[in-house]
């Protein structure tokens, strides 16, 4: 289980990953969020979004039209 959810369906890029930002921030390091999302594009982005943070992408899932990430703060 993660630390923190963070649930942004129902909205669009950018603001799935601008608000997975700053949750991030509340996340002590080594710690994980989880983001549920329904943006097909927020796949390509969360994998963007963690190679160049640094932060570890530890999973990727989808289960219907929800779009689950967890997201494990290195920075």
């Amino acid at each position: 289980m993660a630390d923190q959810v963070l649930d942004v369906k129902g909205l669009n890029c950018p603001l799935p990953i601008l608000k997975a930002k700053k949750a991030l921030k509340d996340v002590e390091m080594g710690g994980t969020l989880e983001v549920l999302a329904t943006d097909p594009g927020a796949v390509k982005d969360f994998e963007a979004f963690c190679r160049t943070t640094g932060n570890e992408l530890m999973d990727s899932s989808q289960e219907a039209d929800v779009y689950r990430f967890v997201i494990k703060r290195a920075a």
